[in-house]
């Protein structure tokens, strides 16, 4: 195979979701297994929110939320800072390969309300539940955590909620017309698309260069660094986005991303149970209330919002200026609730046990469990869609039927 070759079928075209999301669960395995973390955001996302209260001066030491997640330290000396630097230098670099950056403003006022609200209910609801799409499927699923298994059922209940309210009249905004006299010839911009490519492959290198001398003198962070840098390419080049695989499940019936991501989370699991059984300790939640309406927050909100972590992060850095209203609103979102977290703990999460599946039901019965449950939501996936496309059929053929003859 030729550079070139190679370059336009794993650089510049879009990935396969279900390979490259079954490469991002086993990835996030390696990643608890080398690091001792997980792969997760919104925590971090946190943290900038309380890093740009104490610059406006607000004193947040009390604060028990902030204690939970540890504000030492800056982006560039914590793990998660790290990773999610390596993430966005993922994503620009794979967006730059494609020559899919490009500045796209949002289309009317009411996107941008969808966005921030959206992002901050989010933003709120996934650190409310400790964790958002990423700590939930991709680490507490597969760390054998009850209260993700709340979580991402109350989520999908939240996405469905959030998929009718953004089909209401209100979100619907009229579709322009414009008369031509001809078809408009397609520009291909090719001297600008192997400049942005050589702009991509520099970054992607530099990155890889600063990550590897960061290994000499801290380890852990190096290696998270190019941990997020491939998180970045994957979820760029796959366009991995959690909202579309709930949103198209209930809108069109595609199940496409939810079959991929149940296959990612079925790989991850079996690494995490080899590094649990090797001695490490999992990350483990209050199966509490919180998991529930947090979960059912973040579901509605990134529906409303249309994107996820995943997604709005990739969609930023390729200049689509919606998506950076979403950001903003996670980290809005994340830290009211560590405004209010003092307040609520106690009733709905603190008190409630964390509840370790592969300590409860034994280490084969909670892998076990694990997976009986992953494999009974791909049953439920499949079941929906054909359950979604027999209505549209019988819908279809019920239309036809009343249309009056020629």
């Amino acid at each position: 195979m030729s550079w070139n070759q190679f370059k336009h079928q794993y650089l510049v075209r879009f990935w396969s979701p279900f390979p490259a999301v079954i490469a991002a669960g086993v990835l996030s395995a390696y990643y608890f297994g080398l690091t001792g973390t997980f792969w997760a955001v919104t925590g971090e996302f946190t943290r900038w929110g309380g890093h740009a209260l104490q610059f406006a001066g607000v004193d947040i030491s009390g604060w028990g939320y902030f204690k939970i997640l540890g504000m030492q330290g800056t982006p560039l000396t914590r793990i998660d800072g790290v990773m999610i630097i390596g993430m966005f230098a993922g994503c620009l670099s794979a967006a730059l390969w494609a020559n899919n950056v490009k500045l796209r403003h949002p289309t009317h006022r009411i996107r941008v309300f969808q966005a921030l609200a959206g992002g901050i209910i989010a933003g709120f609801g996934a650190r409310l539940a400790m964790g958002c799409n990423l700590a939930a499927f991709f680490t507490g699923i597969p760390q054998f955590s009850l209260h993700a298994w709340f979580f991402a059922i109350a989520t999908a209940i939240g996405s469905l909620a959030g998929a009718k309210v953004s089909l209401l009249p209100i979100f619907r905004i009229p579709v322009k017309l414009q008369k031509v006299s001809a078809p408009q010839p397609l520009s291909a911009h090719a001297a600008q698309a192997q400049t942005r490519f050589r702009l991509g492959m520099a970054l992607f290198l530099g990155f890889v260069v600063w990550a590897m001398a960061k290994m000499f003198d801290a380890p852990k962070l190096g290696m998270a660094a190019l941990f997020g840098l491939a998180f970045g390419l994957i979820i760029e080049r796959a366009q991995v986005c959690f909202t579309s695989a709930f949103r198209d499940l209930w809108i069109t019936g595609r199940t496409q991303m939810a079959k991929a991501i149940l296959a990612g989370m079925a790989v991850g699991t079996i690494g995490v149970y080899s590094y649990v059984q090797l001695g490490l300790d999992p990350k483990i939640f209050w199966a509490g209330p919180n998991a529930v309406m947090g979960g059912l927050l973040f579901g509605f909100g990134i529906v409303l919002a249309g994107g996820c972590e995943t997604g709005w992060m990739y969609r930023a850095v390729e200049g689509q200026v919606h998506y950076w209203w979403v950001g903003l609103g996670n980290v809005i979102g994340s830290t009211l609730l560590a405004l209010v977290w003092d307040d609520l703990a106690p009733l709905i999460a603190i008190n409630y046990d964390k509840v370790n599946l592969l300590k409860t039901l034994g280490p084969q019965g909670g892998l076990l469990a694990t997976y009986g449950m992953l494999g009974l939501s791909l049953a439920l996936v499949i079941w929906w869609e054909k359950h979604f496309f027999a209505k549209k059929a019988r819908q279809n053929a019920a239309a036809a039927t009343l249309q009056p003859a020629a």
